[in-house]
């Protein structure tokens, strides 16, 4: 029963991680919230006894946050460039 609890904990929390994700204002906090999905995702599959899926999840879940942060941050500067023309 434990095991049940702990899954549906999980789940409840990656429902409001997203929740929190598309109502974001920021991009970068949402960026960074995102990873906390990724990682309730990852501890979903581990509980669940999928630990190749889990680890999948964690290496793309990793790459694609410092993907959006890198493109974030270009975005950001691209503007402050155009800004001083």
């Amino acid at each position: 029963m434990p095991i049940l609890l702990l899954e549906g904990l999980l789940l409840l929390a990656m429902i409001s991680i997203a929740i929190a994700i598309i109502f974001g204002k920021n991009l970068l906090a949402a960026t960074i919230i995102y990873c906390g999905f990724s990682f309730s995702a990852m501890l979903l599959y581990t509980i669940v006894g999928a630990a190749d899926v889990a680890f999948t999840e964690a290496i793309i879940g990793t790459i694609s946050t410092v993907y959006f942060i890198i493109a974030i941050k270009s975005i950001k500067n691209r503007g402050e460039h155009d800004e001083k023309k």
